[in-house]
């Protein structure tokens, strides 16, 4: 008989022992996590460090840098025990700054993309950072993503995690208000890992933060995500234009490749010929949850790996999932493992506000203004 990773962890915290497989790289989880643990990891061109921090708890094991938040990988057991990193990023610092498409990153000021990087707001407009074509996306050519955050590492009762700070300065990238952001990862006993959201602002502004994990839950470098299995409960989605800035439709998905509501393998229908998977190469849209924004996360996707056995639910109070199938991979980046990746190599599930809402008034308001704290969770649950 085989028992999940969640029987067996509390199984051990309840004897008071470790779980764990012969052999190396088995799992092995106990009633508390690790304290987290810092080391260099690279050094910038303006002599600026980059510092890795090391969590682990419940079976997940967890690198993040100091450089833009990025998840630099996530270690999770399969079935048997046996770990493998589940998402995408590089094994140094200057790839990352030099080549990166987001692998891992907390992207602000604004995830995803803003038509013409334009929006207005009270009687204002406003021109942010152009980076995709004729487009502002992930919060423009030096997002949060592109900067040094400053890191402190906390244990509390059997939780292990972070915090993270950065301070936007007013004008930065052309967005409005100095923004002072917090985001805080946390990994609780069972392994899962939740990420807090927090910011303030000294002037009316938008914010849409989000993080940008490329998964593969067969293990980063393994090949092609098209067997993975997905759900998203949702019946709408946001089509977009050639320029993947969504039309301002709340499209139905029945009929389409786009419902997910039950359950199928990501590559059953991505070669479909849908006119917006056409223009997309894939999968890049955002769908409306059912659920909308919620007062405390709700579930709004579940992925499984059938060769694996690994499976992640995602959980958010966020109204918008965005879901891509990596599809500007091309196989010039070589990642952690030494493996190139292809296109169709990982997915990103990103929870947010939808793209381009400042400039769709039937869209969630991503506004925020003095006096108010921005604050929303997402969490990530494993199995295996």
């Amino acid at each position: 008989m085989e028992l999940n990773r969640r029987t067996v962890i509390a199984g051990a915290a309840a004897a008071g022992i470790a779980a764990s497989a012969l052999g190396t790289g088995t799992a092995q989880a106990a009633s508390g996590g690790k304290k987290p643990v810092k080391e260099l990891f690279g050094t910038l061109a303006d002599g600026s460090k980059v510092y890795r921090w090391s969590l682990e708890n419940g079976g997940t094991r967890l690198k993040v840098l100091s450089w833009g938040g990025v998840v630099q990988s996530l270690e999770l057991p399969d079935r048997h025990g046996k770990y493998a990193n589940v998402s995408l990023g590089f094994d140094n610092i200057a790839d990352y700054v030099a080549k990166t498409p987001y692998f891992g990153a907390l992207i602000g000021r604004y995830g995803n993309r803003i038509a013409k990087g334009q929006f207005t707001l009270d009687g204002k407009s406003y021109q942010v950072s152009v980076n995709d074509g004729v487009n502002s996306l992930h919060g423009g050519t030096q997002g949060f993503d592109k900067h040094i955050w400053d890191v402190e590492g906390f244990t509390s009762g059997s939780d292990v995690g972070l915090h993270l700070y950065y301070t936007s300065v007013d004008g930065e990238m052309g967005y409005p208000g100095t923004l002072k952001v917090k985001v805080t990862y946390t990994l609780n006993k069972h392994g899962d890992w939740r990420i807090d959201y927090e910011a303030t602002t000294d002037k009316a502004t938008v914010v849409n933060l989000t993080s940008h994990v490329y998964w593969n839950l067969a293990g980063e470098g393994s090949g092609t995500i098209e067997n993975h299995e997905l759900t998203i409960p949702a019946a709408r989605y946001t089509p977009t234009d050639s320029g993947l800035i969504p039309t301002g439709e709340l499209a139905k998905v029945s009929a389409t490749p786009f419902d997910f509501r039950k359950t199928k393998p990501i590559g059953r229908d991505i070669r479909a010929g849908h006119v917006q998977q056409v223009q997309a190469k894939g999968y890049d849209h955002n769908w409306a949850l059912d659920k909308g924004i919620t007062a405390k996360p709700e579930h709004a996707a579940t992925l499984h790996d059938p060769h694996s056995g690994r499976t992640l639910k995602i959980a958010t109070d966020q109204p918008g999932l965005q879901f891509y199938t990596g599809n500007f991979l091309d196989g010039t980046l070589t990642g952690t493992g030494g493996h190139t990746y292809r296109q169709g190599d990982a997915l990103c599930l990103e929870t947010q506000h939808f793209p381009d809402s400042p400039n769709h008034a039937n869209f969630p308001s991503t506004v925020l203004r003095p006096g108010q704290t921005y604050r929303t969770s997402t969490i990530h649950t494993f199995d295996a």
